[in-house]
């Protein structure tokens, strides 16, 4: 039975797990947001919509 045997696959298994620990978050936190977020309250429309059905 292959799939016993940890020799083919534990290595590549670690090693893409300490890809993602590693290397991927530091790609992701690298990026700038292009516009930043604000706070300002958007004005409300008070228009009421009907439904002719």
């Amino acid at each position: 039975m292959p799939q016993l045997t940890p020799d083919p696959w534990l290595f590549i298994f670690l090693f893409s797990w300490l890809i993602f620990i590693f290397m991927i978050p530091k790609k992701i936190l690298n990026h700038k947001f292009l516009s930043t977020p604000t706070t300002k309250i958007m004005a409300t429309s008070s228009v009421n919509w009907t439904w002719p059905w």
